[in-house]
């Protein structure tokens, strides 16, 4: 899930509909909506504010993306991400660096390593990234796979990157895009915004309710056997909650020679791109990074693990779309999952 990447497809179809009524404590005629979007990361978003004053954060929304991306981005040559990756072993990270290497080393142990910020390697060498796609085989994947382990890499007290071998390349892509949306709910929260839906590249953290038409927040989530257009799989409503998703049914690409098919989900224990029987996970949880980091390490873990890890964590819920073993589509949900949806 390359948060940069221009290759990022929306897994989520963000809207905003009426449903199930809410309390609320001001009439709604006495909310003004505040509409932000644009382009940022590689992808697009869309922030609603509803507020009794009308709301202008342009600066301060751009200036988040724009230290995240000089902090994150693999695509930005001089990014501090970058310059470590490049050789660079004296540069100080910023505190985004930190909260994001340490969230990171967090869901890497939880998930027993298939969520990994070192694949980057291996993204790029599969034609996913901004580095040098190569043409591989066993012999090159396994050269790769020596440099692939997030414990191979710390973050000291005084703020630089050690790595067990310059060649390792860190990439913050599948969380970092969820990180985002947690700085700009945090702007929002300092604001004094009660009432917020923020939309990034698909991914969602929504506060509050739509005051506009007292009602909660819905949001979407696409069909992944819909492969051109868009259809919904379903919609739930959000409140207080971030939610994010992965799925490799849009985002893949085709050998122009073999014609064989490349998904972007890489195993890092194997190395290779998986084309696995789960075709999408949306996962909920309080902040949007820890979403977005679950719901790529539930796309490379076998299906059955991630709902073992799902069964004995109750902090994380999540919706996976996936095939089973004479091929038909089926569907797992956590039961706080379930109860969001709107029929």
């Amino acid at each position: 899930m390359m948060v940069f990447s221009k290759f990022k497809i929306k897994v989520l179809y963000l809207f905003l509909l009426g449903a199930f009524m809410s309390s609320c404590g001001l009439d709604s005629a006495t909310y003004v909506k505040s509409a932000h979007f644009g382009g940022a990361l590689g992808t697009s978003y869309s922030i609603t504010i509803l507020d009794p004053e009308t709301i202008n954060l342009e600066s301060e929304i751009d200036s988040v993306f724009r230290v995240i991306n000089n902090s994150m981005s693999t695509y930005l040559a001089d990014s501090d991400i970058s310059r470590i990756n490049q050789g660079d072993s004296i540069i100080v990270v910023d505190m985004m660096f930190r909260d994001v290497f340490e969230l990171s080393k967090e869901v890497y142990s939880n998930t027993n390593g298939y969520f990994d910020p070192t694949v980057g390697a291996l993204v790029n060498a599969w034609g996913f990234g901004p580095g040098k796609q190569l043409t591989l085989d066993s012999t090159k994947v396994d050269s790769i796979l020596q440099f692939v382990g997030f414990d191979k890499v710390r973050l000291t007290a005084e703020g630089t990157v050690i790595k067990n071998d310059p060649r390792i390349y860190i990439d913050f892509n599948a969380i970092a895009k969820g990180y985002a949306i947690d700085r700009l709910a945090e702007l929002l929260d300092q604001k004094d915004i009660e009432n917020y839906l923020i939309e990034v590249g698909g991914e969602i953290v929504a506060k509050g309710e739509n005051k506009l038409k007292q009602k909660s927040w819905i949001v979407g989530v696409d069909d992944p056997q819909v492969e051109e257009g868009r259809r919904l799989k379903l919609t739930l409503q959000l409140r207080d909650n971030a939610m994010a998703s992965s799925g490799n049914y849009r985002k893949f690409r085709v050998d122009s020679t073999t014609g064989k098919k490349f998904v972007h989900t890489i195993d890092p224990k194997t190395g290779y791109t998986k084309n696995s029987d789960v075709l999408a996970v949306s996962v909920i949880a309080k902040n949007c990074a820890k979403a977005d980091a679950y719901a790529t390490a539930f796309m490379a873990m076998e299906l059955s693990e991630s709902i073992k890890y799902l069964r004995s964590h109750e902090q994380l819920d999540a919706y996976i779309i996936y095939v089973d073993e004479i091929g038909e589509v089926k569907e797992f949900m956590t039961p706080e999952f379930k109860k969001l949806l709107v029929y």
